[in-house]
């Protein structure tokens, strides 16, 4: 027995499962099944096909509706085995027809593995000529995705033959099945008729089947009498251009079936004589194979450079939505940062609060030069004013939770934007939109605020914590507690925020003047490297703080994002083509697969019509036999 096994093939196909294409990008669909019917083509055709080289040869017999394909291979049989009739479409489930010699390569575990498989009985030259095999036991037509299994003794050993759906069918499920064994077949028995030859619907697949380098025999069927040699010439010069020769061309005159529905014998005896030299030629059907075989993995590696292609848009797509993402909330906490550094806090309600806390501008006029006594002054007019401090630390409070409140919303509304200029974040916007809690959903909203507001106030507990530490020592705690924790603490925060950056006229004063003299008393305390550092401090703390805050409101857009993530690289899935490539020219170039001297040799390549065939009596010379 003739195994190959190459890592080459096993590794392209461990890439195809984990390539999940989760992003809709605009080419995602046309991506998402080629990567579908790949896989199939690699399980049916591509593995056991190259485990075993020497397996039966698969005749597949394809066609258009009404081609007559099941009058073909009924006749071929010499009984009816298939079903043909005027409804179209008339093959639903698949139909194996094969020696029983060959059922060891034939298991379902071995031969077309995704496809269910329904036993039949079997037929032989003896057997009563049966009006259909429909009426055999067990025969349930209904089923799809259903491999009817036959075996015969009308087949030579060494070929099995496949009846396919329609290519055309009007039902997407035979097209797709007719597709998916048609790219399983080591040879294409094409069925067409003189009428309906250049149709555009066969051509795409015929096209293909050149791209492949698979072998393909045609037959022409109901060739008006005298028309043969003009339309074969006709048909073999669109092949030829196509870039593709026929191992055979078989014309079928117009005639009409007998009582059971099939032609004359002497109708296909060159086709059946093609066969039974096909079977008993065991060179030309293994060349045969390892050319199909060849081409298969070549262009197994041309779908998976485009599909490299397709993978190179979704981790650009997958970047893009994360970057902007990222740049959002990076803008948002950019945002915040400047509040907190430029003055603007100190503004309005926090400026007039301040006000109260401190009395009136009238004390920062009439400052003396001793930090002591101004020390000892503010901490008298602080007595009794507890008030006040809170008041100032309500004010921040608001005025903070305004300043980060407004860039998170802010940075909700870019991404939506952003995310919404893309047909993948379009999709991702509409699943967050779909969930319990979405982000714009007035529970969000208030969870938000309730967030932004514990965080703040842990951040104000933070600083209270601080000067605690600071103020530690006998002299630093008593000169604390002359002014108050809280009071101590107000200060500090007006310090981390007393940059005059953006404010005019009158503020300036008055908010630089807060931070000299908030800095001053802090420093108549801790010393001016202490303040400096603890002032740093708090303004590093609550930056991390809204960091962290505003980085767990991205999570909404990061969690759905994360499960579209791209498992492998673009490169990944090139490197795997080019393999794929290289054993494709191995497999052509073996001696084995080039036998077109076997074939020429022993007749298998021919170009013929039935001239002798003698027509059925007929009441209608050019009726046409229909499946």
């Amino acid at each position: 027995m003739q195994h190959t096994n190459d890592e080459r093939v096993y590794s392209a196909r461990k890439l195809l499962d984990e390539l999940t294409l989760p992003l809709d990008t605009a080419d995602v669909t046309r991506a998402r099944e080629q990567v579908r019917s790949l896989s199939k083509q690699y399980d049916d055709y591509i593995l056991p096909r190259l485990t075993a080289l020497e397996a039966p040869l698969t005749v597949v017999v394809g066609g258009s509706t009404g081609a007559g394909k099941s009058t073909l291979v009924n006749t071929l049989m010499g009984t009816p085995v298939s079903r043909s009739s005027a409804l179209r479409p008339t093959t639903r489930q698949p139909i194996l027809l094969y020696r029983a010699e060959d059922s060891e390569y034939l298991t379902p575990e071995r031969f077309l593995p995704t496809l269910e498989r329904q036993e039949m009985a079997s037929i032989s030259e003896t057997s009563p000529r049966r009006s259909d095999i429909w009426e055999l036991p067990g025969a349930e037509h209904h089923l799809h995705d259903t491999l009817i299994s036959v075996q015969t003794s009308a087949l030579p050993r060494g070929i099995t033959l496949i009846d396919a759906p329609d290519i055309d069918s009007v039902s997407d499920e035979n097209r797709r099945l007719a597709n998916e064994l048609l790219s399983a077949a080591d040879l294409w028995l094409f069925v067409t008729t003189a009428n309906r030859y250049a149709d555009a619907v066969p051509w795409d697949l015929l096209h293909r089947a050149a791209q492949r380098n698979i072998a393909v025999a045609v037959v022409l069927n109901r060739v008006p009498e005298g028309a043969a040699d003009e339309i074969e010439s006709d048909l073999m010069r669109m092949l030829t251009e196509a870039g593709m020769t026929p191992v055979i061309l078989h014309s079928i005159h117009e005639q009409l079936r007998d009582e059971q529905g099939m032609l004359p014998a002497e109708a296909v005896a060159p086709l059946t004589s093609w066969l039974e030299q096909l079977g008993a030629d065991a060179p030309a059907r293994a060349a045969i194979a390892r050319r199909t075989l060849a081409g298969a993995i070549t262009g197994a590696g041309n779908s998976l450079q485009e599909l490299a292609d397709a993978q190179t848009r979704q981790v650009e797509t997958y970047t893009g939505l994360e970057t902007a993402v990222t740049l959002a909330y990076e803008d948002a906490l950019a945002r915040v940062e400047d509040s907190l550094t430029d003055g603007s806090l100190l503004r309005g309600e926090v400026l007039a609060r301040w006000h109260d806390f401190v009395g009136t501008g009238d004390f920062f006029r009439s400052l003396e030069n001793r930090i002591g006594r101004l020390r000892d002054r503010f901490a008298g007019m602080l007595t009794g004013k507890p008030a006040a401090t809170t008041r100032v630390e309500q004010a921040l409070e608001t005025g903070l939770h305004a300043v980060v409140l407004d860039a998170a919303q802010r940075a909700h509304e870019t991404i939506r934007r952003s995310w919404g200029a893309e047909r993948a974040g379009r999709v991702l916007l509409q699943e967050i939109d779909e969930s319990p809690y979405p982000p714009h959903s007035a529970q969000a909203r208030a969870e938000l605020d309730e967030t932004i507001a514990a965080e703040i106030r842990a951040w104000q507990s933070s600083v209270l914590d601080m000067i605690r530490a600071e103020g530690s020592g006998k002299r630093q705690r008593a000169r604390v507690l002359s002014l108050g924790v809280n009071a101590t603490a107000v200060l500090l925060m007006m310090v981390a925020f007393s940059a005059t950056g953006g404010l005019t006229g009158i503020e300036i004063g008055i908010a630089g003047g807060s931070g000299v003299v908030g800095s001053k008393l802090l420093e108549s305390v801790f010393g001016e490297d202490a303040v400096r550092r603890m002032a740093t401090r708090a303004r590093s703390d609550l930056v991390a703080r809204l960091e962290t805050l505003l980085k767990r409101q991205s999570e909404d857009y990061r969690q759905v994002l994360s499960s579209r993530e791209p498992r492998i690289q673009p490169d990944e899935i090139r490197v795997a083509a080019e393999q794929l490539h290289e054993l494709g020219q191995e497999l052509d170039h073996d001696p084995l697969a080039r036998r077109e001297d076997s074939l020429q040799n022993s007749g298998l390549v021919q170009h013929m019509h039935d001239d002798t065939t003698q027509p059925l009596p007929v009441k209608n010379s050019r009726q046409e036999h229909t499946r």
